[in-house]
C-alpha cells in the first residue's frame, strides 16, 4: 500500500468513524471506534493510536485534544531521528502522525498479565532516554504506561512531551520500586496481578506526587 492511499483512508474511513473524548485530564483519551477496518491500539493523554491489517507496520496517531502539542511532538521526533528506542515519524497531517509501529507490552499491562519484566528492558529504556538528552531533548512523562518491551527488549513509544522544561521523576521513581520491590519479590513468580490494583497504583502515585509538589 501507498503512502497516499494510506493517507486517504484515513481520511475516508477513519476520521468519520472515530470520536476522541476525555472525562479528566489526568487520566487518558477515552476512544470510540465504529470502523470496520481501523483497530483502535491505544490511548494516551492526548491521542488514540489505530491500526489498519493492510499495513500492520504503520500506526496513526490522532491527537483528541490540545492539538497545538501536534507540532511539537513533530519537532520531537525529527530531533530523534532514526533511533532503536523510539518510533519513526514517516509524515504527518493537521492532527494525526503516521508512525512506525512499535511491538510489544506496556509494563503496565504486563504487571496485569503476571509477564515477567526483565532487567535488560530497564537497561534499555535507560539508554534510549540518555540519547534524547544527548540530542537535546527532556525525557518528561515516561512511566509504564507508555514504555514496552518485546522480545527481552525495551522502547519507549510516548515522546510527546520529551519538549518540556523541568525534571520530571516519573522513570527514576519507577525504577526505585522495580529494584526495591518488583525484582526481589515480584519477579520470579510474578502472579497476575488485578487491573484495579494496578490501576490504583498508578493514580495513588500521581496523587501523591501532585500533593508532594504543592506541599
Amino acid at each position: 500500500m501507498q503512502k497516499a492511499e494510506y493517507i486517504n483512508l484515513i481520511e475516508t474511513e477513519l476520521f468519520p468513524k472515530i470520536q476522541l473524548t476525555t472525562t479528566s485530564p489526568f487520566d487518558p483519551i477515552i476512544v470510540e471506534n465504529q470502523s470496520q477496518i481501523w483497530k483502535t491500539i491505544g490511548s494516551g493523554n492526548y491521542a488514540g493510536v489505530f491500526s489498519l491489517d493492510a499495513k500492520p507496520e504503520w500506526v496513526v496517531k490522532v491527537y483528541g485534544r490540545n492539538p497545538e502539542e501536534l507540532k511539537k511532538e513533530i519537532e520531537v521526533y525529527k530531533r530523534l531521528g532514526n533511533h532503536k528506542s523510539y518510533s519513526t515519524l514517516y509524515d504527518y497531517g493537521e492532527n494525526y502522525l503516521i508512525l512506525k509501529k512499535l511491538e510489544g507490552i506496556t509494563l503496565f499491562d504486563a504487571l496485569v498479565k503476571g509477564v515477567p519484566i526483565p532487567e535488560s528492558v530497564i537497561n534499555d529504556i535507560d539508554s534510549g532516554l540518555d540519547y534524547a538528552r544527548s540530542v537535546g531533548l527532556n525525557p518528561y512523562d515516561v512511566h509504564g504506561k507508555n514504555v514496552v518491551m518485546f522480545e527481552g527488549r525495551g522502547y519507549i513509544v510516548d515522546i510527546s512531551d520529551f519538549y518540556k522544561k523541568g525534571f520530571c521523576r516519573k522513570w527514576k521513581d519507577l525504577k526505585k520500586a522495580y529494584y526495591k520491590i518488583y525484582l526481589p519479590y515480584i519477579y520470579k513468580y510474578h502472579p497476575p496481578i488485578p487491573f484495579l490494583m494496578v490501576d490504583a497504583m498508578r493514580k495513588g502515585y500521581r496523587m501523591y506526587r501532585r500533593l508532594k509538589k504543592k506541599g
